[in-house]
């Protein structure tokens, strides 16, 4: 892996094809945590490759070779879900199309998701309004703070807290409607 990102680092095309075709997989599924479209998708994982390639030099890591392949899908998630959130910031109309009409913040309890498979998973999180699957994407999935959310999105950090309160409301709604059917 070490020689594979140097040679990134030097422009070599056939080490940029291996990076491109082991990790395309990996950030496309960080795209489609965040977006639906597949058209668009493409579009983002292209877009997230272009930047992991231009800002490679950025990627330090002097720690065990075994731990390097851990560390660089980190560093690669975060600019694919950074690349997802920048393209939905562009399009704020997603985002206006649900008002904060509470800002009552409820407690929320452990998820219970543990147990199912990860299509499971994104399937119930496509059922999430835009806004909160794309804040609870980042919180829970990408653990970046309430903070950077509200940086990252332009909205105010208690309205991050709302969304994902909510999101959190919705989802352990249709994880209830899912358990039931598989019961009946």
């Amino acid at each position: 892996m070490e020689d594979i990102l140097a040679g990134c680092l030097v422009g070599d095309e056939h080490c940029r094809e291996w990076l491109y075709r082991s990790f395309y997989g990996y950030v496309m599924g960080v795209v489609i945590r965040y977006h639906k479209d597949n058209e668009a998708n493409e579009e983002l994982v292209n877009d997230s490759f272009i930047k992991i390639f231009r800002h490679l030099h950025s990627f330090n890591y002097t720690g065990p070779s075994d731990e390097l392949p851990k560390l660089f899908r980190g560093w690669i998630a975060r600019i694919a879900s950074r690349t997802v959130i920048d393209f939905l910031r562009i399009d704020k109309n997603r985002f206006q199309s649900e008002e904060i009409s509470d800002l009552h913040i409820t407690g929320v309890q452990a998820t219970v998701m543990e147990k199912m498979n990860a299509e499971e998973i994104l399937r119930m999180l496509d059922q999430l309004p835009e806004l909160q699957k794309v804040i609870f994407n980042m919180f829970e999935i990408e653990g970046f703070k309430h903070e950077e959310i509200a940086a990252h999105l332009n909205i105010p950090v208690k309205h991050s807290r709302v969304y994902l309160s909510r999101a959190k409301e919705r989802l352990r709604s249709i994880y209830q409607e899912y358990n039931h059917r598989e019961r009946t």
